[in-house]
């Protein structure tokens, strides 16, 4: 439905009608991700990668973002805010082009994120069933367009990474050599389960064996330009993906400037901390001790698992505290699965799916385990699981009176920075164990101020890979396992680590404006449902949400 009729038989737009319709064209661009939230019509599908697709796409997100705008003002001006910026965020994702260079071992890239995200896929009717062999069936033509992208990409000057080229194409051994295919762990009965293996068989490890030798066969840059300013329009691109990820207008120079001050006030931190725990307010000396005592590391994969699980009990039991509202479903968790384990970061949340077959599920990453460190483990948990990603996600699934829309919209700052901000929430809770994991909830708050300054330092001021490493070695006490992996996370998805740190700052802001506007009458458990109780939204529109709410109490 694309508008409603008048009396006359004439049609008009309204703010749900174009949600409907944004909602169907953004699950189309990205229907795994449609699978992933359960929205029904798009299990059969695969991004069609094309140009003339991507260029009819851009021009309908343009058409919607336009025409929303000119709705009246009072239909619905909180959906209507969220159309405009979902469907202009839909046009800088595609004017990015990042199919073209995209190539990591992550789900990032588009062959990365078949391999990750369609073995989540549950099964449970005949018709599921036909749909995972249709999507099965798609992906030979699905791996060849997008083989074809990166060709023209590199004949253009959009050239990727070597260093990631590299990974995924081990990446792409790994998958090839493994004694299980990752799509076969999706099971049913014994008729689609040997439909399956014959596809994959005959078509689909063939097709991804093609695109190996694609992938290995281009050109790729150094590790001395790997940001977006060294390609073609590179430093428009990267604008237009941070005001994607972050919802805000401001800009790299502005983003890295505030990295710079937040890691400054940070060092302070560590000082503090540093001197209960270490006996030392020597940051440097912290840092050093952070990363090289023995007993700060783990012992086994089993170890980070429990330890991960009882950090999601401990905030369960407090929530009700400070929430009003408690997702229906729990959280599980879970290692990452070993084959994606080498090129997936240190841990995240997988929504369950709308029908509540796939629970919303927090994965670890227990790889090279005796290399990671101990008191990452609760802050991690706290902001991907409890309270973090599985509430917001789980409580916008339940808010069945709002558009489709606004229950799944994708607002990175929103999102990444509601799990930053439950990372220090947690330290009001009283859900931190002790001083060394309060240590850890600093050393995740030092990577996302990094992330401001190292995010925008490759891709907006040319730093090279060695520089952005050499600087998280400096200001941050991670593993050095952990500071590659993280920067080379920067490197393939330009302005997605933007979004943590701006949208916590954002959510603290407002919330200490709510604070001082109310005094005695603010109150944590109604902000915090307010906040979760309109689905992901921009900031700027969050903040008008509260202020609405902040009037009508005074």
């Amino acid at each position: 439905m694309h508008s409603q009729p008048t009396p006359g038989g004439l049609t008009v737009d309204t703010t749900a009608t174009l949600a409907e319709e944004l909602l169907d064209l953004m699950s189309r661009l990205s229907p795994l991700g449609a699978t992933v939230f359960g929205l029904p019509g798009y299990d059969h599908l695969l991004t069609d990668h094309t140009p003339g697709a991507e260029g009819s796409a851009r021009a309908k997100a343009a058409d919607i973002a336009a025409r929303a705008r000119a709705l009246p003002g009072d239909d619905d001006p909180v959906t209507r805010a969220v159309v405009v910026q979902q469907a202009e965020a839909t046009v800088d994702l595609l004017d990015a082009r990042s199919v073209e260079y995209t190539i990591s071992p992550s789900f990032f890239s588009a062959a990365g994120e078949l391999l990750n995200v369609m073995p989540m896929t549950v099964v449970k009717t005949p018709e599921q069933e036909q749909d995972y062999l249709r999507r099965l069936a798609a992906i030979p033509a699905f791996l060849r367009v997008v083989g074809e992208r990166h060709v023209a990409g590199a004949a253009a000057g959009r050239i990727p990474v070597a260093h990631l080229r590299d990974a995924a194409v081990d990446y792409l051994d790994r998958y090839l050599t493994a004694p299980e295919d990752a799509f076969a762990r999706v099971s049913g009965s014994a008729e689609f389960d040997a439909a399956r293996d014959e596809l994959i068989e005959a078509e689909v490890r063939p097709a991804f064996a093609a695109y190996r030798d694609v992938v290995a066969g281009l050109e790729g840059r150094p590790l001395d330009k790997v940001g977006l300013c060294w390609l073609p329009d590179g430093e428009a691109v990267y604008a237009g993906l941070a005001r994607v990820q972050t919802s805000t207008q401001r800009t790299p120079k502005e983003l890295h400037q505030t990295g710079l001050e937040l890691m400054a006030a940070l060092a302070r931190e560590y000082a503090e901390v540093g001197s209960r725990v270490f006996g030392t307010r020597d940051v440097a000396e912290v840092f050093e001790r952070m990363r090289t005592d023995p007993a700060l590391r783990w012992g086994s994969e089993e170890e980070l698992i429990e330890a991960a699980r009882a950090a999601v009990v401990r905030a369960e039991e407090a929530a009700p505290a400070w929430f009003g509202r408690i997702p229906s479903k729990r959280c599980l968790v879970e290692p990452v699965p070993e084959v994606d384990a080498p090129g997936a970061p240190t841990a995240f949340y997988a929504p369950p799916s709308m029908d509540g077959v796939r629970p919303g599920t927090y994965y670890a990453n227990t790889h090279r385990v005796q290399e990671r460190f101990r008191y990452q483990a609760e802050a991690i948990a706290f902001h991907e699981a409890v309270p973090g990603h599985h509430f917001q996600i789980v409580l916008a699934q339940e808010l069945t009176d709002l558009p489709m829309l606004r229950r799944v919209a994708t607002v990175t700052g929103y999102l990444e920075g509601w799990g930053l901000y439950c990372e220090r929430l947690a330290d009001e809770m009283g859900l931190y164990s002790d001083d060394v994991a309060r240590l850890g909830m600093l050393a995740m708050d030092s990577m996302r101020a990094g992330r401001l300054v190292v995010d925008t330092g490759l891709h907006a001021h040319g730093w090279s890979r060695e520089q952005a490493v050499a600087y998280l070695t400096e200001n941050t006490p991670l593993a050095a396992v952990e500071i590659e992996s993280e920067v080379d996370r920067y490197i393939a998805a330009p302005g997605q680590a933007l979004s943590y740190m701006v949208g916590r700052l954002e959510i603290q802001r407002i919330r200490a404006a709510a604070e001082e506007a109310l005094g005695d009458r603010f109150d944590i458990r109604a902000f915090h449902d307010l906040v979760l109780g309109g689905g992901p939204l921009p900031l700027a529109v969050l903040d008008e949400v509260v202020r609405g709410w902040v009037t009508g109490q005074l």
